[in-house]
Order: structure tokens, then sequence, then C-alpha cells
């Protein structure tokens, strides 16, 4: 279970958190290194959706490594399904080796549940059915 499933089983199961818009990634066709400590563990785009548990989309990155990583420069990135321009949030710090890191995003006027405080947050409103997710290394 991720961190941010651990943080809000409380309020909701993970029953819930799927019906309402959560969206697993898979992987992105040679666009990203494989061999990267780092990867997207989780993407939730219903947050603030009319029947959506959670008031806010977040991004949930997870270092699988053994040392930490600085994601200073870096940010995550979303576009539409069909998009092909991309709206960026850059990210700050850096991520313990084993440790999850919390990018909160857009708010909608639903959901019931708030998210744990976020290690950074965006404005990027991410669809709750389909859309892409990139990490990149850079900030554009």
């Amino acid at each position: 279970m991720t961190a941010i499933r651990r943080a809000v089983v409380v309020a909701a199961s993970t029953t819930a958190l799927v019906s309402t818009g959560l969206v697993a990634t898979a992987p992105l066709a040679r666009a990203v290194d494989t061999s990267s400590a780092v990867v997207i563990s989780e993407v939730y785009g219903g947050g603030g959706n009319s029947g959506a548990t959670l008031k806010q989309d977040f991004i949930e990155l997870y270092n699988k490594g053994t040392t930490p990583v600085d994601v200073s420069a870096w940010s995550v990135q979303y576009s539409a399904a069909t998009g092909t321009t991309y709206a960026a949030t850059p990210l700050t710090g850096s991520i313990a080796a084993g440790a999850y890191y919390l990018i909160g995003e857009g708010f909608g006027t639903g959901g019931t549940v708030d998210l744990p405080a976020a290690d950074v947050t965006g404005t990027l409103n991410l669809s709750g059915t389909s859309g892409k997710v990139a990490l990149s290394t850079s900030a554009t």
C-alpha cells in the first residue's frame, strides 16, 4: 500500500479511491529511463470531482533506490490524453531512499478528505479518466 493510501485509509477505502478516478500509470514507451531510482508510483486525477473522496488531484513519486535523490531541478508534467503540450509543476528538495514524495495538484469543488501535507504543491488539473503524466529531470 502506498504512502497516500495509508494516509487516507481511515477516511476512504481503496475501492472508493479506484471508483473516484484513480489512474494507474503505465510505463511510457522509451520515454523514461527505467533504471532511474525515482518512479511515478501513483496518479489520482479525480480530486474534487463530484462524488470524489479526495478534494485534490495528486501525483506520488517513489525512490526505489538506496540513496537520496535530489529532485530540485526536476518537474512532473501533465497533458491531456490527445494533447501535445505539457504543463509542469517544478519539484523541490530530495527524496530519501525508499521514501515517497507527494505532489498535491489542482482542487475541485467536490471531495470530503484533504490530502496529507504535500512535499510540493502545483495547480495542474488532471483528468479523472485519461491523460499523460511525465517525470522529467528538467523543469521544462
